[in-house]
């Protein structure tokens, strides 16, 4: 079970456009921070906070390659995240948008 520390933290780290830049790109493949950097105007210590913010929420792992970090996306949390967004998708029932 989550927290809701943890779910706060992860709903921050979400709500930020480059955080989810981050995440698209992580969606495709496990990258370096040498290989994100270009895509973003930014320095590589800023891109690194933004990696620390999304890692400190579960949201991205992190492994040693030599002296590369490797980052790709954690599917931990993804779960609960898709359960709360489902509550909404779904008709309620007196809803003036239904049938």
């Amino acid at each position: 079970m989550v927290t809701e520390a943890r779910r706060d933290a992860v709903y921050r780290a979400i709500s930020e456009p480059t955080r989810r830049r981050i995440l698209d790109l992580l969606a495709d493949r496990e990258r370096a921070v040498k290989e994100l950097v270009p895509q973003f105007r930014m320095s590589q210590p800023a891109l690194s906070q933004h990696l620390r913010v999304l890692r400190d929420a579960g949201l991205v792992r992190i492994r040693r390659q030599g002296r590369r970090r490797v980052y790709s996306v954690d599917p931990g949390p993804w779960g609960e995240v898709s359960d709360w967004v489902g509550r909404y998708q779904r008709p309620q029932p007196g809803n003036a948008n239904e049938g």
